[in-house]
C-alpha cells in the first residue's frame, strides 16, 4: 500500500485568509481512495470592534512582563523592612491573608478584564460606559508615578557609572561634598547622633542630589547636568523597549525580569559567607506573635499588598490585552502573584544578610542600620559594599540589578499610558511610534523638576500624593464596576468563554464582597491615617501639600466627571440615559426594548 499527499487546493476567497483542501490518495491492491478535508488556519487576534490586535511573540514574553511590571525596587527596599519590623515571620500571617481575599483576586481580575475585551484601561469600559472614567483614573496615576520613578533609575544609573573606579566614592569624608558633620560609623561621643552622617549619606544628598544647595521647595535651582544626562538615557532605554510595542518590549524583558534573579542569587551566596549575616538573617525571620495584636501591622500587609502586585495602574489590563483570546489567565494570575510574593521574601535574606553584617561591622545595633526606602538600596546597601574586598565590582553587580529592577516597571506603566489612550483614540494607532515619542519626551521635561538641587523635595511630594489614596480609590471604583454593575455572573461567563470553566466560589464572592469591602476599609484608613509629606527635618509649606492633593484629586476626579459628560450626551430622559450609561454596549439592542439587567433584582442578588 502507498499513498501521497496532493498539492493544496485554495478556496476562491481572493481577500485574508484562505481555507485549503488537504486530499489524500491511498492506493490498495490497484483500487485509489481519495478523502478530503477542508482546514481553516487560526483566525487573527481581534478585538471587540473586529480590528487585527498585536499579540505576544510568545507566551513567557507576557509573563515576564507581568513579573518584570510587578517585581520592582519596593519588593527590595520595601517589604524585608515591614517583615523585620512588624514580627518577623508573624508578619507572613496577615500578608498572606490579605494576598489571599484581596491580591490575587484583583490581581486575577484585571488579566481577565483586559484578555476578554482586549483593549486598554480605558476602552475596556465599554461593558459599563459609565465607569470610563476609572481607566483615565489609572492612566494619569501610571503618568505620574512616571514622572519620578524614572528618577529612580537615573539615581541608580549615576550609582552605577561611579562604581567604575578603584575607590568607591562613598568610603571617605575627603570628598568636596562632604560636610564637617561627616564621620565614619564611629563612638558616638564624637559626634552627635543627631548630627551625624556617614559618607555614603553624604554622597546619596551631598553627592548626587545636592541637597545643601537647596532651601527647600521653592527653591529648586536648575536641574543639575549629570543626573540629567542619567535620566535621558533611561529616557532613550524606555523609548527604544517600547516604541514598536510588545514585540520589542517583550524581548527586553528577557533580560530585564531575569537579571534581578540572578543577581540577588550571587548577592545571597556572598552576603551569607559574611561575619554577622546569620544574625541579620535570624532577626527578619523572628517570630513575634504579639505584633499581630496591633492593627497597624495588619494595616501595613495590606497596604503593601495593595501596591507590591501593581494592581490598579492599568499595567496588566494593557498587557493581557494583548495575550490570545484563549489564554489561561487564572493560572497566569496564580503564578505571577505568587512569583511576586515570594520575591519579596527571598529579597529580604540577602537584604539583611548584609545588615547584619554591618550591624557586626560597626558593632551597632540592627535597628540602627534596618530602614526602608532610597535610604536602603543608596545608603546603607552602598556602604556594605564598599566594606567588601572588590568592593567596585560588587557595586556594579548590585546597580545593574537595581536598573533591571527599574526598567521593567518603568516600561509597564508607559505601556498602560500609551496602551490605553491609543485604544481609545483609534487616530493614533498609525503613530504609534510617534505618540510614544511624545509620551517618553513628555515624562522626562516633567522629570526634570526632580533632578534639580531641590528636586528631593518635589520627588518626595510625588511618591507622596501620586499614587496613594488615589491608587485604592481607583481599583475600589473599577471592582464594584465590574462585579456589581457589569455583574460578576457576566464576567464569568466571559472567562468562561475564554478559558473553558467558570472561577469558584471562592474568586466569585472575592469579587462581589470581600475584595470591595476591603478596599473600602482601606481608602477610608488611608484618608484616617494621612501625615503630611516631609523629609529629613524638612517640613512641606501649605501651598506644597495643596498641590500634591490637586494632583491625587486631579486623577480621582476622573471617575465622577466622565459619569456626568456620559450621561449629559446620551439622548432621551434620565433613566434612559442611566440605563445606556451601565449597559454594555452590546446591550444597547435590548434596552431599547426595555429590557435592562441591571433594573432588575436578580443581577444585584446572583454571585
Amino acid at each position: 500500500m502507498s499513498s501521497v499527499v496532493a498539492p493544496e487546493k485554495p478556496t476562491s476567497n481572493p481577500m485574508g485568509p484562505k481555507e485549503v483542501e488537504l486530499i489524500l490518495v491511498k492506493e490498495q491492491n490497484g483500487v485509489q481512495f481519495t478523502s478530503s478535508t477542508l482546514v481553516a488556519p487560526t483566525p487573527p487576534q481581534t478585538n471587540p470592534n473586529g480590528e487585527e490586535r498585536e499579540t505576544w511573540g510568545k507566551k513567557i514574553d507576557f509573563l515576564l512582563s507581568v513579573i518584570g511590571f510587578a517585581v520592582d525596587l519596593a519588593n527590595v527596599w520595601r517589604f524585608p523592612y515591614l517583615c523585620y519590623k512588624n514580627g518577623g515571620g508573624a508578619f507572613l500571617v496577615p500578608y498572606m491573608f490579605f494576598m489571599l481575599i484581596a491580591g490575587m483576586p484583583l490581581f486575577y481580575m484585571e488579566l481577565a478584564l483586559g484578555q476578554y475585551n482586549r483593549e486598554g484601561a480605558a476602552g475596556v469600559w465599554k461593558i459599563c460606559p459609565i465607569f470610563k472614567g476609572v481607566g483615565f483614573t489609572v492612566i494619569l496615576i501610571s503618568l505620574y508615578v512616571g514622572f519620578y520613578y524614572n528618577v529612580i533609575i537615573s539615581w541608580a544609573l549615576f550609582y552605577l557609572f561611579s562604581s567604575f573606579t578603584s575607590e568607591l566614592p562613598w568610603v571617605h569624608c575627603n570628598n568636596s561634598w562632604n560636610s564637617p558633620n561627616c564621620s565614619d560609623w564611629a563612638d558616638n561621643s564624637s559626634v552627635s547622633d543627631i548630627y551625624k552622617s556617614t559618607p555614603a549619606q553624604e554622597y546619596f544628598e551631598r553627592g548626587v542630589l545636592h541637597i545643601q544647595d537647596s532651601n527647600g521647595i521653592d527653591d529648586l535651582g536648575r536641574p543639575r547636568w549629570q543626573l540629567t544626562s542619567c535620566l535621558g538615557v533611561v529616557i532613550v532605554l524606555l523609548y527604544f523597549s517600547l516604541w514598536k510595542g510588545v514585540k520589542t518590549s517583550g524581548k527586553v524583558v528577557w533580560i530585564t525580569a531575569t537579571m534581578p534573579y540572578v543577581v540577588l542569587t550571587v548577592l545571597l551566596i556572598r552576603g551569607v559567607t559574611l561575619p554577622g549575616a546569620i544574625d541579620g538573617i535570624k532577626a527578619y525571620l523572628s517570630v513575634d506573635f504579639l505584633k499581630l495584636c496591633d492593627a497597624q501591622v495588619w494595616i501595613e500587609a495590606a497596604t503593601q499588598i495593595c501596591f507590591s502586585l501593581g494592581v490598579g495602574f492599568g499595567v496588566l489590563i494593557a498587557f493581557s490585552s494583548y495575550n490570545k483570546f484563549s489564554n489561561n489567565c487564572y493560572r497566569d494570575a496564580i503564578i505571577t502573584s505568587s512569583i511576586n510574593s515570594l520575591t519579596s521574601f527571598f529579597s529580604g535574606f540577602v537584604v539583611f544578610s548584609f545588615l547584619g553584617y554591618l550591624s557586626h561591622k560597626h558593632n551597632v545595633a540592627l535597628d540602627k542600620v534596618a530602614r526602608d526606602g532610597a535610604g536602603l538600596v543608596f545608603v546603607i546597601y552602598p556602604e556594605a559594599i564598599a566594606t567588601l574586598p572588590g568592593s567596585s565590582v560588587w557595586a556594579v553587580i548590585f546597580f545593574i540589578m537595581l536598573l533591571s529592577l527599574g526598567i521593567d516597571s518603568a516600561m509597564g506603566g508607559m505601556e498602560s499610558v500609551i496602551t490605553g489612550l491609543v485604544d481609545e483614540f483609534k487616530c493614533l494607532h498609525k503613530h504609534r511610534e510617534l505618540f510614544t515619542l511624545f509620551i517618553v519626551v513628555s515624562t522626562f521635561l516633567i522629570s526634570l523638576f526632580c533632578v534639580t538641587n531641590g528636586g528631593m523635595y518635589v520627588f518626595t511630594l510625588l511618591d507622596h500624593f501620586a499614587a496613594g489614596t488615589s491608587i485604592l480609590f481607583g481599583v475600589l471604583i473599577e471592582a464594584i464596576g465590574i462585579a456589581w454593575f457589569y455583574g460578576v455572573d457576566r464576567f464569568s461567563d466571559d472567562i468562561e468563554e475564554m478559558i473553558g470553566h467558570r472561577p469558584g466560589l471562592y474568586w466569585r464572592l472575592c469579587w462581589k464582597f470581600v475584595s470591595p469591602c476591603f478596599l473600602l476599609f482601606m481608602v477610608v484608613v488611608s484618608f484616617a491615617t494621612f501625615n503630611p509629606p516631609n523629609y529629613g527635618t524638612y517640613t512641606f509649606p501649605p501651598w506644597a501639600n495643596m498641590v500634591g492633593w490637586c494632583l491625587a484629586i486631579s486623577s480621582m476626579s476622573m471617575v465622577p466627571l466622565y459619569a456626568i459628560y456620559k450621561l449629559c450626551i446620551l439622548p432621551g430622559k434620565f433613566c434612559n440615559r442611566l440605563a445606556y450609561a451601565i449597559s454594555p454596549e452590546t446591550e444597547h439592542h435590548l434596552v431599547d426594548n426595555g429590557e435592562v439587567r441591571q433594573f432588575t433584582l436578580k443581577h444585584w442578588l446572583v454571585i
